[in-house]
């Protein structure tokens, strides 16, 4: 994890669950392609070792606000070794966190640049760089352990932030799996609409991807609303 505060979850927890999806190889085809782009780097990155493996979730053990995203991108936190690390969408995540207070910076590039996050944590769907940022339905089952051992170590969430339509299935699966409450029929996908799980609030966003954020999709005071209604939650619960 990217921080290591103490708390209620025991930190041999944390590492165990993370050593286990680091050294996780069971989807060939995403082994293979991770691998391939942290050997063949792209050109801007030629000189920088890229992480080219599974990525953990990372942030703050004790958070009361989940992020789930879709999966790491093959030139940022594949090659960096943390979510959202060194992409645009990051740049856009990070700051819209900043502004929110969850985060105690506007930008991350690697994984050494002092981010820290303060009541809230990030993980994802999937947790290897997947070709054309699609990973197939079985990967993301093949995946679906680790977020549901993440949602039993996180114990004060209240809020879900959920990036993106398959984010958003992902968690509800998992949810489901830990055998906590999925209301039937399913919740429906729509920006900045909210759903109440009984334990937690589930709020959906767009990813802030380039195709969404230079569509114009997903815009700057769209996602700064999602954030600023994340806190609004925080303070009535």
């Amino acid at each position: 994890m990217g921080d290591t505060r103490s708390g209620a979850v025991p930190p041999p927890a944390w590492r165990q669950l993370n050593q286990e999806i680091v050294s996780c190889r069971a989807c060939p085809r995403l082994v293979e392609h991770r691998e391939r782009v942290a050997r063949e780097k792209r050109r801007q990155f030629r000189d920088c070792e890229y992480w080219g493996k599974p990525l953990p979730g990372f942030g703050d053990p004790n958070a009361r606000v989940v992020l789930v995203g879709l999966a790491p991108a093959a030139h940022g936190g594949n090659r960096t070794g943390r979510m959202f690390t060194g992409d645009r969408s990051g740049d856009w995540l990070f700051e819209a966190l900043h502004r929110a207070g969850f985060a105690n910076q506007t930008l991350s590039r690697d994984r050494g640049d002092g981010l820290r996050l303060a009541d809230a944590y990030i993980t994802a769907a999937a947790r290897c760089a997947p070709p054309n940022n699609k990973p197939s339905r079985a990967e993301i089952e093949q995946c679906r352990g680790y977020l549901v051992r993440e949602i039993g170590l996180l114990q004060r969430v209240r809020v879900v932030v959920v990036l993106g339509r398959i984010g958003m299935d992902a968690y509800l699966a998992a949810r489901a799996a830990a055998g906590l409450s999925v209301p039937r029929p399913k919740p429906a996908f729509g920006h900045g609409m909210t759903h109440w799980l009984g334990d937690v609030a589930l709020v959906a966003s767009y990813h802030p991807s380039q195709q969404n954020t230079q569509t114009g999709r997903l815009t700057r005071p769209m996602f700064a609303r999602v954030f600023r209604r994340v806190r609004d939650l925080l303070d009535e619960r």
